[in-house]
Parts: structure tokens; C-alpha cells; sequence
């Protein structure tokens, strides 16, 4: 059972290595890639490390990730969401319309509480049953 799963493991390489062993398999350097996209070689190691840190985040590493795959003869845009889905964090998906949608709505909680307009109508209400309240008690002989 091990041995499946080792193998499973295997075959799913991450994003970086996958990218890698695509273009080695294409015979493409990183010089040829670097060279093409103007994107440093060092830069390119990191997107086949996996190390996004050394990337300048947002729509600037999906742009290399991008060139990157176009060099290497691969459907960019679909290389992009599969970047995005092992690196789901804020610093690669702002403002990409790939990034996956959360299940939930942050704004739900407020939107059920009702906002300032509903205070407002709240206490103009609680003040019109008092005058009404009011003289109506006064009225009483």
C-alpha cells in the first residue's frame, strides 16, 4: 500500500518541479526562458523551487508564470490557475479573476445585522409610540 501511494506521490509533483521537468523535457534552458521573457534567471529558479517568496507577487508572478509557460509551449492561462491552486495566498491571487471564490461571504454577518439606516429607524419608531403613548395617557381625565 505504501508503495501506491509513494508512486501517487510521485506523479503529482508540485507546480515547480513539474515545470521543470517540462522544460528539461522540451530541452529548453532557464538562459533560453530568461533570455525570451526577460524575467532573471534567479527569479526563474524560484518558480521552479516553489519558492514564491523570491517572486514579486500578484499579477506580476502569474505574469512570469505566464511567459514562463508559453516558452515551454504550454496553455498559459491554464498554467496560471494551476499555479493558483497550489498557492492559493493573497500575495499570488490579488486581483486575478482565476483566484477561487471563498464559500462563504465575509459581508453576510453584516448584512443580516441590518446597518445604521435600521438604528435610525429603529428609534424614530421607539420615539413615535412614546408620543403617542404620551398624550394619549394625557388625554385621560
Amino acid at each position: 500500500m505504501r508503495a501506491k501511494v509513494a508512486i501517487a506521490d510521485h506523479a503529482k509533483a508540485d507546480f515547480g518541479t513539474k515545470m521543470r521537468r517540462l522544460r528539461e523535457g522540451k530541452g529548453v534552458s532557464l538562459r533560453q526562458i530568461a533570455d525570451a521573457t526577460k524575467i532573471s534567471i534567479g527569479a526563474l529558479e524560484a518558480l521552479e523551487r516553489n519558492d514564491i517568496s523570491r517572486l514579486p507577487g500578484g499579477i506580476f508572478s502569474r505574469a512570469f508564470v505566464r511567459s514562463y509557460a508559453v516558452e515551454v509551449g504550454l496553455d498559459p492561462e491554464e498554467t496560471v490557475r494551476d499555479f493558483m491552486v497550489q498557492f492559493p495566498d493573497d500575495s499570488v491571487t490579488a486581483g486575478s479573476p482565476h483566484a477561487p471564490k471563498p464559500m462563504y461571504d465575509l459581508d453576510e454577518p453584516r448584512r443580516r445585522r441590518g446597518g445604521p439606516l435600521t438604528v435610525v429607524a429603529l428609534v424614530a419608531l421607539s420615539v413615535l409610540i412614546g408620543v403617542i403613548l404620551f398624550f394619549t395617557l394625557a388625554a385621560r381625565p
